[in-house]
């Protein structure tokens, strides 16, 4: 029994100094810790062609940062639109970042030709949508695991993308992994439409008035 508590005690000791090592590494690190959820969830969310992905960002230079998330519309490979969705300093109800930022990432069609996405931040989620190809392919893609993130210097977090087709296939992590430049997809991949979304946490004013922005709040 005491054998039992002692490797007991070794292992909650082991898992609680990985997680403090990891929020006191250098920089920021963008992760998708896996989830459990019952199957019979995942086949419906997967029948209704719903994307959901949990993500995290840890490191001991994200604590008391500001951060904003912006979209960028590419079309036939050019930014035809960018919007910005969140932005810290910007509103009374956000807060800056802690220890730990997770977010979870919904993804889904609205309609035939309309994309919506759900960022859930827990106190508050921001709901959006997007004119898009009349296919079922998008899928997004936690591209920021893939980058060097850094405090004050704008990366890409997430691609929602249509796969690069060729020889009867369809492949999205030949697009991702491909290490070319994420705005030259759209031209090197022959794809028509994608939308990017750059997040950047930085150091805000410390003291900021409350203004509001033009998307779409809701308070969980």
């Amino acid at each position: 029994m005491k054998t039992k508590k002692l490797l007991l005690s070794i292992i909650i000791f082991t898992l609680c100094s990985l997680q403090c090592n990891a929020q006191d590494e250098p920089g920021i690190k963008m992760t998708s810790p896996k989830v459990k959820t019952d199957k019979a969830v995942l086949d419906l969310m997967s029948w209704q062609k719903i994307g959901y992905e949990n993500v995290e960002f840890t490191g001991k230079d994200l604590k008391g940062k500001d951060y904003y998330l912006v979209s960028k519309e590419i079309w036939d490979g050019e930014i035809k639109k960018t919007d910005t969705l969140i932005n810290t300093t910007s509103h009374m109800l956000f807060k800056k970042a802690e220890d730990t930022l997770k977010i979870t990432v919904m993804t889904g069609k609205e309609s035939e030709k309309k994309l919506r996405t759900q960022f859930d931040f827990g106190r508050f989620s921001l709901e959006n949508t997007y004119e898009s190809l009349s296919t079922d392919d998008y899928s997004m893609r936690t591209y920021g695991r893939l980058v060097a993130i850094e405090p004050n210097k704008p990366f890409y977090a997430f691609a929602y993308i249509l796969p690069y087709e060729k020889d009867n296939g369809k492949y999205y992590c030949a697009v991702e992994g491909s290490g070319k430049d994420i705005e030259s997809w759209g031209k090197l991949f022959n794809i028509k439409h994608y939308i990017l979304f750059e997040m950047c946490f930085f150091d805000g004013p410390k003291d900021e008035d409350s203004k509001t922005q033009n998307f779409t709040i809701i308070t969980n």
